[in-house]
């Protein structure tokens, strides 16, 4: 029977998650935290083959305790639970040795195969999680459209949802600057709208 630790602030998922493991006997949850404050201490005191961690936890997040665990050289797989499914709280969570991550929508229907893929040394990701993980991988296009650095700096701002006030307060120039600016970034990308602007902008990784 595999023992894995979970660390998950939202007491009523602990439960929930809890539960699903008491229903199946391949898997023992030998222990259940809502901190990762002593983590290195219940890590060593429990020898779980396997962890279960959220990132945004009280105290000290799921990354850093990750982080921690490999600077100590605790080598037991960690698989990140979480709803973030951005590049920077997935990239962080990998970089500092997560060996897969799920975010928590999918967790009734892949926990348990995640568990076992990663205890045969795979990576289990949420689809949508792997598709992001490649793409950071690939190198940025090289400025095809020849957009100006402050024209990148805006684009970049608008993909963010940034509103024209907003983007004018943030680089200290006027809306009608700021104007003028996305005027030339339409046309250099030939589109006709924002949408249009920030869908490419994403699509052929400009920002």
């Amino acid at each position: 029977m595999l023992k894995v630790i979970l660390y998950e602030d939202n007491e009523s998922l602990r439960e929930s998650i809890a539960t699903m493991f008491d229903l199946d006997n391949r898997f023992q949850l030998a222990g259940s935290f809502g901190n990762v404050l002593n983590v290195a201490e219940q890590v060593a005191a429990i020898t779980p083959d396997c962890l279960l961690m959220d990132i945004d936890m009280p105290g000290m997040s799921g990354i850093e305790a990750v982080r921690k665990l490999r600077q100590s050289q605790y080598q037991v797989p960690i698989i990140i639970l979480t709803v973030f499914d951005d590049n920077v709280h997935v990239l962080d969570a990998i970089q500092s040795g997560a060996s897969g991550y799920i975010l928590k929508k999918h967790i009734s229907t892949r926990l348990f195969t995640s568990i076992d893929e990663v205890m045969e040394g795979g990576a289990p990701m949420s689809p949508a999680i792997a598709r992001m993980v490649i793409a950071s991988m690939q190198p940025k296009n090289v400025n095809p459209y020849n957009l100006t650095p402050r024209e990148t700096e805006i684009l970049k701002s608008l993909s963010t949802g940034n509103s024209y006030k907003m983007i004018a307060a943030a680089l200290q120039i006027s809306i009608d600057t700021v104007r003028a600016h996305i005027k030339k970034i339409y046309e250099k990308l030939q589109v006709h709208s924002q949408t249009e602007a920030v869908s490419k902008a994403i699509n052929e990784r400009l920002v």
